[in-house]
Parts: structure tokens; sequence; C-alpha cells
């Protein structure tokens, strides 16, 4: 992939898929809260932070080495 490809995607995946990916996970956990009851809070911290870390790990390499300078 390019540079400039792999920036774009970047872009993409910060300006599009992250804030889709926030509005799927909140409306996940609202409808998981209305059919079981909301969990205990330590609970839904820990699924938050797994799924705060989750959306990262398929962009893995779209995001290595974009802040590099060119060489």
């Amino acid at each position: 992939m390019t540079p400039r490809t792999q920036r774009r995607w970047a872009l993409f995946v910060l300006l599009v898929w992250m804030p889709a990916y926030i509005i799927l996970v909140l409306v996940g956990m609202g409808w998981l809260s209305d059919r079981f009851g909301r969990p205990p809070v330590l609970a839904e911290l820990v699924i938050y932070v797994c799924l705060g870390l989750l959306w990262v790990a398929p962009f893995r390499r779209v995001f290595l080495g974009v802040g590099k300078a060119p060489s």
C-alpha cells in the first residue's frame, strides 16, 4: 500500500468508521441493557474498554507508519 493510500484509509477509518462503530456500540449496549438489565458498573467499564480497543485491531496495518516522514 502506498503511503498516500495508507493516509487516505487512515482518514476514512477515523472520520467514518470510528463514529459509526461508536454509534453501533452505544446502540448495542442500550439494547443489551434493555433486554437483560444494566450490568454492574465495573463490568460495564470492562466491556467499554474492550470494545474501545477492539475497533483498532483490524486496522493496525493502516495506522503503522502514517505519521512517519517519507524516506
